[in-house]
């Protein structure tokens, strides 16, 4: 069974960071009431949801993925880029710790877990504004004694990674080209998001099915075309704080 490890919207999630979006007002009760949609569909996939209670203080909490990168033999806890979020990771290393080894990024490496994306035994990696070189040298260091591949990706234009390209099937990829080269993801199916789009290539795998936002229908229709079964979601309310679906969870066999 696949376990999914959640956090509850902070009510102070309206205080979020932000690097490529303008501030919108946060509907706090209706977010959470998405998040609890999301939490549902993870559920409806197969996985034991473990949500850990929110962190008032902590504006960017419910976010968890960017405090830890999952391979099958080991947890590596992250140092966030933003300092405002170095002290989220605490608490889910504790709660790692009962499915995994731990290990950790050390200053001054910075490592984001939206800046990580695992195909199998290749890791893309994004240097961005939350990533530096640092911290994807301490992860290749962590992950290729275990065979893991960590290929370091140029990011524009997007917080991380995954928000410019996931894994949406076994052998493909979803991704906006504008935000990240193609050329990158060799060997892979790439399929492109609808241009009006732009933030659309963010989707969560979920053994054979993908969750997916309900805001992009021009990609999710292309999506469909390619054959990927999709499950939408609302998450407009966590699209302002620049959150998405893969952010939201860590993922556990």
């Amino acid at each position: 069974m696949l376990t999914a490890i959640t956090r509850k919207v902070s009510p102070a999630i309206t205080r979020c960071e932000l690097t490529h979006l303008q501030r919108k007002a946060i509907d706090v009760a209706l977010a959470a009431h998405q998040h609890e949609a999301y939490e549902g569909c993870l559920a409806d996939f197969g996985c034991r949801v473990v949500s850990l209670p929110a962190e008032p203080e902590l504006p960017d909490s419910v976010f968890v993925e960017d405090t830890a990168v999952l391979v099958d033999e080991l947890a590596v806890v992250t140092r966030p880029g933003a300092e405002s979020r170095r002290v989220e990771t605490a608490s889910v290393a504790r709660v790692l710790a009962e499915y995994r080894p731990i290990a950790a990024i050390q200053a001054p490496g910075t490592l984001d877990g939206g800046d990580v994306l695992r195909v199998g035994r290749r890791v893309f990696v994004g240097l961005s504004a939350r990533s530096n070189r640092e911290g994807i040298e301490q992860l290749r260091a962590l992950l290729s004694p275990f065979g893991y591949a960590v290929e370091a990706l140029a990011v524009s234009g997007c917080l991380h990674l995954k928000s410019a390209v996931t894994q949406v099937a076994p052998d493909a990829v979803l991704l906006n080209r504008a935000w990240v080269d193609p050329e990158g993801f060799d060997g892979l199916r790439c399929i492109d998001i609808d241009p009006a789009e732009p933030y659309a290539a963010n989707a969560l795998l979920v053994g054979e099915a993908v969750i997916y936002p309900a805001a992009f229908p021009r990609t999710a229709a292309r999506l469909e075309r390619a054959g990927i079964r999709l499950a939408l979601v609302d998450v407009s309310e966590l699209a302002k704080a620049e959150g998405a679906v893969t952010c939201c969870s860590l993922i556990l066999q």
